[in-house]
Parts: C-alpha cells; structure tokens; sequence
C-alpha cells in the first residue's frame, strides 16, 4: 500500500464540540502514522493556535506539517522549519482599519502568542483568542501598529453583516486578495492564492507526494477548495450544506468521532 496522506482541519473536523481530540480518535490517528502514513493540521488559525494539538499528536515525533493561516503558512513539524508563506501587502491592513471603522465590525491580525485586535473585542473576537488560546492586545491605531508582514487579517460581525462585508471586501479588492468566511461570523482576509488546496498543492511538491495519495476533511467554507481537490474529500455530518454537496464522502460527525470511519476505509482499508 503506498503512503497517504491525511489533511485534517482542526475545529469541527479534527475536534469535538469541546474542542477536544478524543482518545478514540488520537489512537485512531496513531495507529495511521505507526503505519507509515502522514497527518497533516490544515486550519485557519494562526500557527500558535495550532501548537496544542501538534503536540497532543506527536507530530515532531510522528513528521507532519501544520498548514496555518489557511494555507498561508507551512510549517514542517519535526524542524520547525516555515518551508513557505506568503504575506499580506503591507497596505493592507491601514485600509482594512479604514473599512472596519466605517462598517464598525471588529478586525485582529496577530503577533507572536497574540491576537492584534484593532477595537475593543467583540465576542467574536474573544472566541477566536480563546479558542487559540491566545491573549488579546488592543492597539490605540492598528494601522500604525501593523508596520511588519501578515499572513492573515481577520474581521468579525454577527454572519448576516459578515456575508455583506464579505461581498464588499471582494469588490473592492477583486483579484488582489483571497477573501471568504471560515465561519459564518469570520471573515478571513490573505494574500492572493491562499486557500488551503493551494498550500496542499505547494506542500505535496516539496514532499515529491502525488495528489492521488490525499485525503481531506472538513466541516467549514473554507475546506471546500481542499475537499475538492483530494483524491478522496470528505465532509463532516456536521458541516455545511455547500461543502457536503463538494464531498465524495459524508462521515460521522465531529462528536461521533467521524474521522475513524473515513481512516478504516480510506487509508488503512479496513473496510
């Protein structure tokens, strides 16, 4: 059996509802990696926000690779080593500052172990830091702040207003960034080309890996170009309709350790 390779988004998919790896799962996955195969954490958090669970799975240990940021950020496990990135233009975020004042919805960028945030946090906000388990820095003036390379811009309003701010950020930018909603109530902000098909395309080059080989899964919006372009792509019972509908498989949900069936089946074939 050739090595595949397993492309895991973390929040919905990787986790329960408590954002917990259940031990079901974590042996599920080791067994995966005793065997020869390759686990790699593909999310939209920022690369801190990953650390947890790269450890809980042993991925120095084991060889993985965290794709942070989207795609954004491509870190192999075992060195540390940022084997590729790409960063915001350095305009960005003083013109994202200007639009959020305007719209008055919230807007973070991080720093090291911190979320940036240009107001003070609405909960969207406290709920990404907490989920990152980062602290939050307020900033008197974000676009003077913001004077070093970004990976990601992150803004934040209740999903009906994000949807229309989502809409108007790619109007306004059109071709020039990569702009969509990971979850109903973020708005995900990144250089141009940032998805996280395109950050599993650039990681399989660097491993002389075939695209044959991969198997993705995922609950959120920002999962649908990966899920598309895995040799098998699957979707969380608890996922959107849109990214089901862009699935060859549905597994079990999230809370139902849904990620077991689809390693029997796919990767070990057990079934």
């Amino acid at each position: 059996m050739s090595r595949k390779i397993l492309i895991l988004d973390i929040d919905g998919t990787l986790t329960n509802s408590k954002k917990e790896i259940t031990d079901a799962t974590k042996k599920k996955l080791w067994e995966v990696m005793e065997a020869g195969h390759m686990v790699i954490l593909a999310s939209g958090r920022p690369t801190p926000g990953m650390r947890r669970y790269e450890n809980e799975l042993e991925l120095k240990k084991y060889g993985g690779y965290l794709m942070s940021f989207n795609g954004g950020r491509i870190v192999r496990c075992a060195t540390g080593e940022v084997i590729s990135q790409l960063v915001l233009p350095m305009t960005v975020p003083s013109e994202l500052y200007q639009f959020a004042n305007m719209e008055k919805c919230g807007l973070i960028s991080y720093e090291n172990d911190m979320v940036i945030s240009a107001f003070e946090p609405d909960d969207y906000v406290k709920w990404e830091a907490h989920i990152n388990g980062l602290d939050i820095k307020v900033v008197d003036n974000f676009a003077e702040y913001i004077d070093f390379a970004e990976n990601k811009c992150l803004m934040t309003a209740p999903p009906q207003k994000a949807s229309e701010i989502e809409k108007k950020l790619q109007k306004i930018y059109g071709d020039n960034l990569s702009i969509y909603r990971s979850e109903p109530y973020f708005i995900e902000i990144m250089p141009k080309g940032v998805d996280k098909a395109a950050g599993i395309d650039s990681m399989l080059h660097v491993m002389g890996a075939s695209r044959e080989d991969t198997v993705a899964c995922g609950d959120g919006f920002n999962d649908i170009s990966m899920i598309k372009y895995a040799a098998v792509g699957v979707a969380m019972a608890n996922a959107a309709e849109e990214v089901k509908e862009a699935a060859d498989y549905i597994t079990k949900s999230n809370d139902e350790d849904g990620l077991i069936p689809v390693i029997d089946r796919f990767i070990l074939g057990k079934e």
